[in-house]
C-alpha cells in the first residue's frame, strides 16, 4: 500500500524558563521551519500540530545565530504558509492519522515537558508507523518515543533501534542539565535507553548528524533539522 505524500509536523506546546533571566524555551523555530520546506519541496503536503493547539517560540531561536535573515522573514510574515499554519495550528482531534505517511517530532528543550504525556500525538505517531509510514524526531523532539507504542509488542518503536538525538554533553555545555532535572524530565540520551534503544551520538554537540534506522529517522541537534528532514524523506521515497 503507497503511503500518503503527507507530512505532520508536531509542535511543543509547553513552554518554560530556560535562559538567563528567566526567558523560556518553546519551539525551536528552524527545527520546524527547515523540515517544512524540505518536505514541501519534495512534494509533500504538510501539516503542523500540537498536543492543546497551541505554541510558544523559544527565546533562543529567534536570536540571529540561530534564525539566519531568511528564515526571520518567513517566520515574520504572517501570510507565509508556515507561519499561518503555526497561527492556526492543529490539534490531535483535528487530525485524520491515516492521512499520513510521514510524522516529524520537532523540538526545542520545551518538548522534554510535554511530549513524554502527550498521548494524542503519540497515537497519531504510532498509528502512522502501524500503517507503514516514516516516524521522525529532531534534537529533543525524541522525548515522544518512549509513548509512540507499537501495538503488535507494547514497546516503544524505538525499541532495538539505533537513534540520536540532543546530546547529555550538550545539556551540561548550555548548562541546562540542573533545570532537565527539576523538570522531572529525562535527557534524550536516557529515554532512548528506557525504551530500548541504542544511542547514537554526533561527534560534537553541536554537528549536523541523523541516523535512519529502518522507519525511525532521527537527528541531533537545530543544525540536523534539514538533513534529518532530508532522511526521513529518502526513508520515505524507499517504501
Amino acid at each position: 500500500m503507497s503511503q500518503p505524500r503527507r507530512a505532520l509536523i508536531a509542535i511543543t506546546s509547553a513552554h518554560a524558563p530556560l535562559y538567563p533571566e528567566g526567558k523560556e524555551t518553546g519551539l525551536f523555530i528552524t527545527e520546524a521551519l527547515h523540515p517544512f520546506n524540505v518536505f514541501q519541496e519534495a512534494g509533500f503536503e504538510v501539516d503542523l500540530v500540537s498536543e492543546t493547539g497551541t505554541y510558544q517560540p523559544d527565546w533562543l531561536s529567534q536570536q540571529k545565530e540561530w534564525l539566519p535573515d531568511e528564515d526571520r522573514k518567513v517566520w515574520e510574515d504572517h501570510s507565509s504558509e508556515f507561519r499561518s499554519k503555526l497561527d492556526k495550528l492543529l490539534k490531535p482531534s483535528d487530525i485524520q492519522a491515516d492521512r499520513y505517511g510521514l510524522f516529524f517530532a520537532s523540538a526545542g528543550h520545551a518538548s522534554l515537558i510535554d511530549y513524554p504525556d502527550a498521548k494524542g500525538l503519540q497515537s497519531i505517531a504510532s498509528q502512522i508507523y502501524v500503517d507503514g509510514g516514516i516516524v521522525s524526531a529532531v534534537c529533543h523532539g525524541g522525548a515522544i518515543f518512549p509513548g509512540i507504542l507499537d501495538p503488535s509488542t507494547g514497546k516503544s518503536i524505538i525499541d532495538g533501534r539505533k537513534v540520536t538525538g540532543f546530546t547529555t554533553r550538550g545539556e551540561e555545555e548550555e548548562g541546562v542539565l540542573a533545570t532537565i532535572q527539576k523538570w522531572n524530565r529525562p535527557t534524550i540520551e536516557a529515554s532512548a535507553a528506557s525504551s530500548g534503544a541504542t544511542y547514537v551520538s554526533p561527534a560534537g554537540p553541536w554537528d549536523a548528524f541523523t541516523v535512519t534506522d529502518g522507519r525511525i529517522v532521527t537527528g541531533a541537534n537545530p543544525a540536523s533539522a534539514h538533513v534529518t528532514a532530508e532522511a526521513a524523506v529518502k526513508a520515505f521515497d524507499g517504501l
